[in-house]
């Protein structure tokens, strides 16, 4: 949310400028009539951000009832927080955010694992969440999985290891 408002701020300077400069360039300009005209852009871009910053809050809302269901559909899932690690965040080809998940089964047979993987910010407001499943990983090993971000957030962005069932 940061880059979007960072590019609206960018965006409403240089309207604004440019709009200083049409004013004044023929001579003619009354320059109130381009104050007014910068003003009224800054309101709209200031609605835009606004309206970004809703949509990315409503889109990682969606994310987390996604994630909030698949994990329900876990039967007999046991808390398994403790044994996932997640690696450094990164950015795909694509924009998205990937951090490589390991699960350690310390269970005596083979378990699966259910990861919930949040995105954060800086500000540590969500961003987005992903559930990464880690089948078959066989007794006293180590299984490895990919989170990857449903969007391309920009900023620096952080996971944490949300909901982790081993069933």
């Amino acid at each position: 949310m940061a880059g979007v408002r960072m590019r609206a701020l960018a965006g409403v300077a240089l309207v604004a400028v440019a709009m200083g400069v049409a004013g004044c360039s023929d001579g003619g300009g009354d320059p109130s009539t381009a104050v007014s005209k910068a003003a009224s852009a800054v309101e709209s871009a200031g609605a835009a951000v606004e309206s970004a910053a809703s949509e990315a809050s409503d889109a990682a809302a969606s994310a987390a009832a996604v994630a909030k269901d698949k994990l329900s559909e876990v039967k007999d899932g046991v808390d398994a927080k403790n044994e996932v690690t997640l690696g450094a965040p990164s950015a795909d080809g694509a924009g998205h955010a990937t951090v490589p998940v390991s699960v350690r089964n310390t269970d005596g047979s083979a378990k699966s694992f259910a990861v919930q993987v949040n995105f954060k910010d800086e500000g540590g407001n969500l961003l987005d969440t992903v559930v990464v499943t880690i089948p078959d990983v066989a007794p006293d090993s180590t299984g490895e999985g990919t989170a990857r971000s449903n969007r391309s957030p920009s900023g620096t962005v952080k996971a944490e290891t949300g909901t982790a069932l081993r069933y």
